[in-house]
């Protein structure tokens, strides 16, 4: 990638934006060689910094942050959100999932039970009411979904959730939520997806 790390000075703050196809490798790697320079500006400035751009998992909001102060004594603030969920949320974003790192659970999962992932999680049972399963990327569930179930829980609309039957109320994708009707309780779902802004099950 020709510049995967761009940094811009506005009056409030140092913005470092780092683009959406990057790997974080192309950012790591980006970011140590623009280090020095952004060190020698540090001499006189104290404007915090903020990180923008690419969503980023937690490890990689920390290795960017121990890079960056490692070296300058700054305030790092990011855009990403650190937890997963519709309140983590601040922006939506497109971006494949046919690969993702994946998690799996042995088991059903109990009413109380909640298991968070920021790849892909697959549940090698059923998911029980009142349990909770949330993932930065795709749930795939086995067994029937029961509980709530939330895909793209960073803002990833290219999330998708894939069970052996849906029978929830609810079904949450990115930062859309779908109520199920009763008559679509009765039918026999499988697969959740969004297009154009809306919760397709088919």
């Amino acid at each position: 990638m020709r510049n995967p790390v761009g940094i811009s000075m506005k009056k409030e703050e140092i913005v470092i934006r780092i683009s959406e196809k990057a790997t974080h490798d192309e950012t790591v790697q980006c970011l140590l060689k623009k280090i020095p320079a952004l060190k020698k500006l540090y001499k006189t400035e104290k404007t915090p910094i903020c990180v923008t751009g690419k969503i980023l998992k937690n490890r990689e909001i920390e290795e960017i942050k121990k890079i960056i102060t490692d070296e300058i004594d700054v305030k790092v603030t990011f855009d990403s959100p650190k937890v997963l969920g519709l309140h983590g949320i601040k922006k939506v974003f497109e971006k494949e999932v046919d690969t993702s790192e994946a998690k799996f659970y042995k088991g059903s999962l109990r009413s109380g039970q909640k298991i968070e992932f920021e790849g892909s999680l697959v549940i090698l049972g059923d998911v029980n009411g009142g349990a909770e399963v949330i993932a930065g990327e795709n749930i795939v569930v086995l067994g029937v979904l029961r509980g709530l179930a939330h895909s793209g829980a960073k803002g990833n609309k290219k999330a998708i959730i894939a069970t052996h039957r849906i029978e929830c109320p609810q079904i949450r994708i990115a930062n859309v939520v779908k109520e199920l009707e009763k008559q679509e309780l009765d039918q026999e779902y499988k697969f959740a997806f969004i297009e154009k802004d809306k919760i397709i099950m088919e």
